[in-house]
């Protein structure tokens, strides 16, 4: 699904362009990406920092019930208008997941699963029921309690040494064994930064644009609101410090091998 409803330009990203609702052409016949082992190499880098959280799959398999995009014009188009609500609100069930094994909002529990349940139903309407979800709306209720569960965890992993630089830019900044323990970095643009060494433990990560960060030897434990996307758009090592959740990426290099090249 994601490699058909969604567009794309030619860019560092990308080798080619490709408009919405047409199939990449590395999309092979039985749904599997034919260059997949070496997108990076093939200059397909955005494929491999994108995550759309299971909605392609349930979009297919749930809400159209195994129905092919490819059989009937109609209920392509229809499919393609379903799946970018269906991202999202797949995305925010992420997030309320994680909130919810986070002992310092254990006060916000019964409301994030109140969420996390509303949030879940609306996956599993027709496809002219997703199609009508008000997604920004929804966002804005859900994203009220994901601010609480933040300030609960972050004032827990870090008492008094919070900083905020919610919504940032810092663009290749130099943060190199800075202390972040508990900051708020929603939204924040740390494309190209250096953030070796830096102690990231129960920041806000939230929406953090991390492509091309340098991560040797930092420290995400107990980072909130991390996705693996964020991770494999970042540089690491085998030195950074991930939550067990997520998983080091293939392309990440060794620490000795870092050392050598540099």
């Amino acid at each position: 699904m994601c490699c058909v409803a969604l567009p794309f330009a030619a860019s560092a990203d990308f080798a080619v362009d490709k408009p919405a609702g047409r199939p990449c052409t590395n999309l092979r016949d039985d749904n599997r990406c034919r260059i997949h082992p070496r997108l990076r190499d093939a200059g397909f880098t955005g494929c491999t920092v994108y995550d759309c959280f299971g909605a392609g799959q349930k979009v297919s398999r749930t809400t159209f019930a195994g129905r092919d995009w490819r059989d009937d014009p109609t209920t392509a188009r229809q499919m393609f208008d379903v799946f970018p609500i269906m991202r999202q609100l797949h995305e925010l069930l992420w997030y309320l997941t994680e909130a919810l094994t986070l002992p310092a909002a254990r006060t916000l529990h019964p409301d994030l699963r109140t969420a996390h349940d509303h949030t879940r139903r609306l996956t599993l309407g027709t496809p002219t029921q997703v199609a009508a979800v008000d997604v920004a709306a929804h966002r804005a209720d859900v994203n009220t309690l994901l601010l609480q569960t933040s300030e609960l965890a972050r004032a827990a992993a870090a008492p008094g040494r919070r900083r905020n630089h919610r919504g940032a830019d810092l663009i290749g900044a130099n943060l190199a064994g800075t202390d972040l323990r508990g900051a708020n970095l929603r939204g924040t643009y740390l494309i190209a930064a250096d953030l070796t060494r830096a102690d990231l433990r129960g920041a806000d990560l939230i929406g953090a644009d991390l492509r091309d960060t340098r991560l040797p030897g930092a420290d995400l434990t107990g980072a909130i609101f991390l996705t693996q996307a964020q991770v494999n758009a970042a540089r690491g090592d085998t030195t950074t410090k991930l939550p067990p959740t997520l998983t080091r990426p293939a392309h990440w290099v060794t620490a000795s091998s870092r050392t050598t090249a540099s």
